[in-house]
């Protein structure tokens, strides 16, 4: 198992951390008070170990500077090399113009305000007593120059993913019941042949073999679901790039039931033919962190 022990600044970026660890799947906890690390490392850590395969844990200046200080080495004696959770400590950083810029925008508090500092003396404070952490870090990140997303990908990098998980479902649905309300992209496949005025194949669906060698046979069949799956190819790295974690794409024909569900099943099963024939350094590497689910709501 995998801890991260996540320190920094306050405002430049603690909380997106956490978040990226539980994008991908971790468990977290804000702000635990150093006294009660050892209670965590021997009675919580084990039980999380049996769900998850990485855990972050936030510290920050909220503790004492005499606890801060002492942090590194207690970290060392907490979980020697023997131990079977690895630890990280990653530190997060930027200059105080950035900060104070952060704050101002934010119009909130900084955490060591309390003690009757002004902005600029809390920053200052704030660096003095996590020094000691930060020389200890393993990973130091500076903030300054990047967006929220940037962050994201240099954190997703350090704890293991490239890239965070998209959850992508394809859906099929009929337009005379309505459009999906969750749908962010739809595509209309009214204009292939329709096996429901084919007596034999209306009770069907597009999920059985006759109704699919009906649409086969179909040039335009073949022409509409390439022309989805390259738009979708196309834009899923995009959307990957900009940390979007689900997308729905809606297929939809007139009942719901024939053509609609003929290209969810096809589309589907060329994306994940794409993700078994794609190494993970690839060039199509990206589909390795999307997770693809069908849909088909008339069925």
């Amino acid at each position: 198992m995998q801890l991260f022990i996540i320190s920094g600044l306050s405002g430049a970026g603690k909380s997106v951390a956490l978040h990226a660890i539980e994008d991908q799947g971790g468990d977290c906890i804000d702000n635990l008070p150093i006294e009660l690390l050892p209670a965590f490392a021997k009675e919580i850590l084990p039980t999380l170990e049996q769900k998850f395969s990485h855990v972050g844990l936030s510290i920050d200046a909220r503790n004492s500077s005499e606890k801060l200080q002492q942090l590194p080495e207690r970290l060392k004696l907490l979980f020697p090399k023997e131990h079977p959770t690895s630890y990280c400590l990653l530190f997060i950083e930027a200059d105080k113009r950035t900060l104070t810029r952060r704050f101002g925008e934010s119009r909130r508090p900084h955490p060591l305000s309390r003690e009757g500092l002004t902005l600029e003396q809390a920053i200052t404070v704030e660096q003095q007593q996590l020094a000691p952490i930060a020389a200890a870090a393993r990973f130091r990140i500076d903030s300054s120059q990047t967006s929220i997303y940037q962050l994201r990908e240099q954190l997703n990098a350090i704890t293991g993913q490239d890239q965070p998980r998209l959850f992508l479902k394809l859906q099929s649905f009929g337009y005379k019941y309505g459009t999906p309300r969750d749908a962010d992209f739809l595509f209309d496949a009214r204009c292939l042949p329709n096996p429901y005025w084919e007596p034999a194949l209306r009770p069907q669906t597009g999920k059985d073999k006759a109704v699919t060698q009906f649409l086969d046979q179909a040039k335009v069949s073949q022409e509409v679901m390439e022309e989805i799956y390259h738009y979708i190819t196309r834009s899923l790295p995009r959307f990957l790039s900009s940390d979007r974690s689900y997308l729905t794409i809606g297929i939809g024909c007139t009942g719901g039931h024939h053509r609609s569900v003929y290209l969810v099943e096809k589309i589907s099963q060329q994306l994940h033919n794409l993700q078994d024939n794609t190494d993970k350094n690839g060039e199509n590497s990206w589909i390795k962190q999307c997770r693809i689910n069908l849909h088909h709501r008339e069925l």
